[in-house]
């Protein structure tokens, strides 16, 4: 693994630049209860980057933490070279983080089309009223973001559904819509929280072929929580292991697959 602070090339060719984000001695609270210990780790512009544990690690309160939704109760979150002031979730989507969630959250009534426009509102200048009436720039800036949603529609591959309401797909597709509103948004970070959860193997092939091309074409730096080893051994770059809200593994795939802690705690008992 390389461990500097330097950009480096993959063996496969894609550029691993410097650190981007970074949690420094990360607590998390909740009344008596302690979600997360002191937890300190980075994210370098680029990457693919894995966060794995039982349930009831701590995973989840961690993404939330990245994506603005909770505070820390202790340390800090630095985004590109600054500690981030506490902020609220619409405020760190301007700032270039999406996401997507363990559990869909999609408008089901509405159209695959207008879920995925959704993802565009932190982008839109017009006003409320201007956009309620589709009057002057608001038509303009509609056919805009119109143009960028079409391409992400394109490039996930799911043209045939884009008039379907969302409420009628097949749930593969259903997390297929959600990771294209999530992308709709032109993340710097995009933040998967169990994309894979709840789908069959071709599923999970499809998925994980999205994931790396958003990565690859795009250069869009990726933080995913996931259960299947599988996948997060093909995909990351590196791991970060949770357990009981500590940190006890951080490295790349091998590294943490080898990980003695690791596999007490996760991967079963070694041979």
């Amino acid at each position: 693994m390389n461990t500097s602070v330097e950009p480096y090339t993959t063996e496969d060719g894609r550029e691993i630049g410097g650190v981007v984000m970074e949690m420094k001695n990360i607590t998390l609270r909740f009344g008596g209860v302690v979600a997360i210990k002191d937890i300190s780790f980075d994210i370098r512009q680029g990457e693919i980057r894995a966060i794995i544990g039982p349930n009831g690690a701590g995973k989840s309160s961690m993404l939330n933490v990245i994506s603005g939704f909770y505070t820390p109760s202790e340390g800090s979150v630095w985004y590109q070279g600054a500690p981030r002031p506490p902020m609220k979730p619409y405020q760190i989507a301007r700032q270039g983080v999406a996401r997507t969630f363990q559990n869909i959250a999609l408008f089901e009534g509405m159209s695959t089309l207008d879920n995925i426009m959704t993802g565009r509102l932190t982008h839109m200048k017009s006003s409320m009223l201007s956009q309620g009436l589709w009057w002057g720039k608001a038509q303009q800036e509609e056919a805009e973001h119109r143009e960028i949603v079409e391409k992400v529609i394109d490039f996930l591959e799911i043209q045939t559904i884009r008039k379907t309401p969302v409420g009628r797909l097949p749930y593969g597709l259903k997390k297929r819509v959600e990771l294209a509103r999530a992308l709709a948004a032109d993340p710097k970070i995009l933040l998967l929280d169990e994309p894979m959860a709840g789908m069959n193997v071709e599923e999970k092939e499809d998925m994980s072929r999205f994931i790396l091309d958003v990565n690859d074409e795009f250069g869009t730096t990726i933080v995913l929580i996931e259960h299947d080893m599988g996948v997060v051994m093909d995909l990351s770059d590196r791991v970060v292991v949770m357990d009981y809200g500590k940190k006890i593994g951080d490295g790349s795939p091998d590294e943490v697959r080898n990980n003695q802690d690791v596999i007490d705690a996760y991967l079963g008992v070694a041979n």
